[in-house]
């Protein structure tokens, strides 16, 4: 019985801190070569430095067949798209000032963030 009860708590900590504490190092963004994948429930990567006041087009390919995955969303910009499974969806984004611009899928369980500097 306490084995159970030791099991739980450890899965708990673990989907606590997947889902809320778990921070990807954000990396720098070639438009050219790098698509942003929707793949295992997160977006690869998730985090990603722009510059601002530059228009940048974002490529995303979602290779999760859940239905979570299917729509992105970046609530600052008012962008809603649907990503196609298999295929690459283009995302244009005008210049942004500098700060930060969450995006993520209508349930926001995917989750990413666009740091402009």
């Amino acid at each position: 019985m306490i084995l159970v009860n030791l099991l739980g708590l450890v899965l708990i900590a673990f989907i606590v801190w997947w889902f809320w504490l778990y921070q990807q190092k954000p990396q720098g963004f070639d438009a050219e070569h790098q698509v942003i994948k929707v793949s295992s429930g997160v977006y690869l990567p998730a985090k990603l430095m722009l510059k601002a006041n530059q228009a940048v087009q974002l490529r995303f390919l979602r290779e999760d067949e859940a239905a979570c995955s299917q729509t992105l969303v970046i609530p600052d910009l008012g962008i809603s798209v649907d990503l196609s499974l298999g295929k690459e969806t283009l995302v244009d984004l005008p210049a942004l000032a500098k700060g930060e611009y969450a995006f993520h899928c209508q349930m926001q369980m995917y989750r990413g963030q666009l740091l402009v500097a």
